[in-house]
This record gives C-alpha cells, structure tokens and sequence, in this order.
C-alpha cells in the first residue's frame, strides 16, 4: 500500500464542525469545537488512521 503525507489541522477540523454543525440548527461554543476537534484527531490516531508526527511543529 502506498503511504501519503495528510496534515491534519485541529483548527480546520473545529471550523468543519463548526460549518456543519450551524447548517443542522446547532450553535456550538468555540470551547466545544476545540474539544470536538481534539477527539477527532484523537480517534484517528487510535484507528491508526493517522500518525502524529512530533517534529512537523519544531519544522514550522
């Protein structure tokens, strides 16, 4: 299987949900979102879906 490079971005993750979330009628809290978007990147580490790569940050 051929491996990519993903960045994921916890910030547009909150503005995604943010998005979606006002289109359904829902008015979330930027706290909520903050929240929201950590448990996502959360459970894509766990399903092994992603790999957090400590050193992307220190390169920025």
């Amino acid at each position: 299987m051929k491996e990519i490079e993903v960045i994921i971005d916890t910030e547009e993750i909150a503005e995604f949900f943010y998005n979606e979330l006002t289109k359904r009628g829902y008015v979330p809290g930027e706290e909520e979102l903050g929240e929201l978007a950590d448990i996502t990147f959360d459970y894509l580490l766990n399903k092994c879906i992603i790999d957090e790569d400590l050193d992307y940050e220190e390169n920025e």
